[in-house]
């Protein structure tokens, strides 16, 4: 693997990335997995036309289509280590734990390639799944709601 700049939450998202390209042949499919480009700085123009399109506040940064461990799906917000979650975030997050989709906060590369290997191999219990992010505050465990 290359070296990342892992001073801001991008270095983060290409390491995952890279790590996801080296690791295809034993996980094949985190060829599904991509990310929601909805961060960044816009102009306010531009912005407007996102928003008409249908960009949301609050989306998170990676989805894994691929139903594991009783989940339809698993979406990832990814944080720098040290990072905050935006109020938009956590609500958007509740609502994808509601419809049956693991949402987790992950702080950092290093804790998402983990969940992603655990989530693929069924390895992940919803222990497992609260105990991400906790590192940075216990927000993942307080947003991961069970299945109904």
């Amino acid at each position: 693997m290359r070296n990342f700049r892992l001073s801001d939450e991008s270095g983060h998202q290409e390491a995952i990335i890279e790590w996801c390209a080296w690791n295809m042949q034993q996980y094949p499919e985190l060829e599904l997995l991509y990310h929601v480009p909805n961060g960044g700085k816009r102009d306010k123009a531009t912005a407007a036309v996102l928003k008409r399109q249908g960009v949301k506040a609050g989306v998170p940064d990676l989805v894994l289509p691929v139903a594991r461990c009783g989940y339809h799906g698993l979406y990832i917000e990814l944080k720098a280590p040290g990072g905050s979650v935006q109020k938009s975030q956590k609500e958007y997050i509740k609502r994808l734990g509601k419809q049956g989709y693991l949402a987790v906060i992950c702080y950092g590369w290093q804790e998402t390639v983990e969940l992603l290997r655990n989530y693929l191999e069924g390895a992940l219990s919803q222990d497992a799944a609260a105990g991400a992010g906790k590192e940075a505050g216990q927000e993942a465990a307080s947003l991961l709601l069970p299945l109904a």
